[in-house]
């Protein structure tokens, strides 16, 4: 099945950049983001950029929700799906990475997040992985209550210190109790003269207590990496995971190795996928992606820059050679030549949420694949093929290098991709399945 363009694009031009500038600000590569990744329930959504920094939003709806008490006439009121679109809210942010010099190999090590992955929340605790091109991280995002003092100043006038201590009071609880500025209302003159200072400013502090969240390092899997990392995937067991690297331009480092990891242990990995032949010369495809099967945790699907996607079982063999299943769009790219071969190489891939379907994204496609049928995909959706008759000019200009990723919705409905001019794309699933 194919698609000329299905969904529909929004154009957003500030959304690869942190926080509000205006036009006029020069924009700082640090800024730039360069990872995104959503929790599995949607409340949570944490950003990384080039400087090394990651930002945590947190759903607003979810949070209001919570702290919410309905009756049942409200409930059944608000029993309906919301239309409106989800809005997030600041909730921490931290420095996952600082610029580093490999000595050995005169390499200098960029800060740059390359991927995020969210973890099994643990005690009501946040778990997040963040990788560079060289070393992978595990954080904890713990929320706790921190006092705050505020400070108040009185101008020059009676002020009764009873309605002083009320109003500090009514504060604290925060309730909105107000307070006089004069002790009219309180019984009998005497009281009021005893519980009046004189009349000089009066300067005050009062305690407060804020909801607020810090992130610390529990692990760091480092040293087992030859090549620069891709890709992250934990299984659904939440305790292991799987590591892809990838190539970069002008170094001899090629993308030929998942690694296997441990979530407990850091000084010891496992390499389940070996491409790296005993001569370079030989070389024709390297690793792009790697995923781990959502419901299987012993199913691992990766891709190549030839187009295959192989779906491997872990089970057979502790070097998975043998390629449970091979997939690959055989009529999709025509006669074969230099650049339909560079634009088959695929970039990312995701399974869909009850694991039947493997989403994959090339330079020209999105295409849907069911894991039971590896001939043809059953969808493909055309996003770049009105670039097809200038595919010379993007390579003279390197354009046609440059890697698009894709997702599918927590509740499984719709695709996303990525194009150029900050441009998305969505697809409904009900179209194709």
């Amino acid at each position: 099945m194919g698609t000329e363009h299905v969904g529909f694009e929004f154009d957003d031009r500030e959304s690869t950049l942190f926080g509000e500038r205006s036009p006029d600000d020069e924009i700082q590569d640090a800024d730039i983001i360069s990872a995104v990744e959503f929790d599995k329930s949607g409340n949570y959504v944490a950003v990384g950029d080039r400087g090394g920094r990651i930002v945590i939003f947190e759903a607003k709806d979810g949070k209001d929700t919570a702290e919410r008490h309905y009756s049942r006439n409200q409930l059944e009121q608000l029993d309906y799906v919301s239309l409106s679109h989800p809005e997030y809210q600041y909730k921490t942010e931290f420095q996952s990475r600082e610029p580093e010099f490999d000595y050995l190999k005169s390499l200098e090590i960029e800060e740059k997040i390359n991927k995020l992955k969210w973890c099994t929340s643990l005690n009501g605790s946040l778990f997040i992985l963040s990788t560079n091109d060289k070393t992978i991280k595990l954080w904890k995002v713990k929320g706790r209550k921190v006092k705050k003092a505020r400070e108040m100043d009185f101008p020059c006038q009676f002020v009764s210190t009873e309605n002083v201590l009320l109003g500090e009071r009514s504060f604290l609880n925060e309730q909105d109790i107000p307070s006089v500025a004069n002790g009219n209302n309180l019984e009998g003159e005497e009281n009021v003269a005893n519980n009046i200072f004189p009349s000089h400013d009066l300067h005050y502090k009062i305690a407060n207590y804020e909801d607020t969240a810090y992130a610390r390092c529990r692990r760091v899997y480092a040293n087992a990496h030859d090549f620069n990392i891709n890709s992250i995937s934990n299984n659904r067991t939440q305790t292991e995971l799987c590591f892809g690297f990838y190539m970069m331009e002008g170094i001899q480092r090629n993308d030929l190795r998942v690694n296997l990891w441990n979530l407990e242990v850091t000084d010891q990995s496992f390499n389940i996928v070996d491409m790296k032949p005993s001569n370079m010369e030989d070389l024709t495809e390297v690793i792009t992606s790697a995923e781990f099967h959502p419901t299987h945790c012993n199913l691992l699907s990766y891709s190549s820059s030839r187009g295959f996607i192989r779906l491997v079982d872990m089970r057979q063999s502790a070097l998975c050679d043998f390629n449970a299943m091979i997939f690959r769009d055989e009529q999709s790219h025509g006669s074969p030549s230099f650049l339909t071969e560079i634009v088959a190489s695929i970039s990312d891939i995701k399974f869909s949420v009850d694991g039947r379907h493997i989403l994959s994204r090339d330079y020209m496609n999105l295409k849907l694949w069911d894991v039971r049928m590896d001939s043809s995909p059953v969808a493909t959706f055309k996003i770049h093929e009105h670039l097809r008759p200038n595919l010379c000019d993007l390579y003279t200009n390197d354009s046609i290098f440059d890697k698009f990723e894709c997702c599918v919705s927590g509740d499984g409905l719709h695709f996303a991709t990525g194009s150029y001019r900050f441009s998305c794309y969505f697809m409904p699933t009900c179209l194709v399945i």
